[in-house]
């Protein structure tokens, strides 16, 4: 048996794309295809049923990209 670590239990930091959202949310948003600003839906609310994606990081997404929720 390997000391491997699970790609999907790896620790992805707290921060998206150069925006600080916490470890929870990036991982949420890695996990499910997104890498980028670029990729994220125009309306970032429709992030919220991602558990680990809180009111908070789609603030601090949408500050980030000039826009409000």
């Amino acid at each position: 048996m390997t000391d491997q670590a699970d790609p999907d239990q790896t620790d992805m930091g707290p921060v998206f794309d150069g925006v600080k959202i916490g470890r929870p949310a990036t991982g949420a948003l890695l996990a499910e295809g997104y890498r980028t600003m670029e990729d994220l839906p125009e309306n970032l609310d429709v992030l919220l049923p991602i558990h680990g994606v809180g009111p908070k990081a789609v603030r601090l997404l949408a500050e980030a990209r000039g826009t409000r929720p």
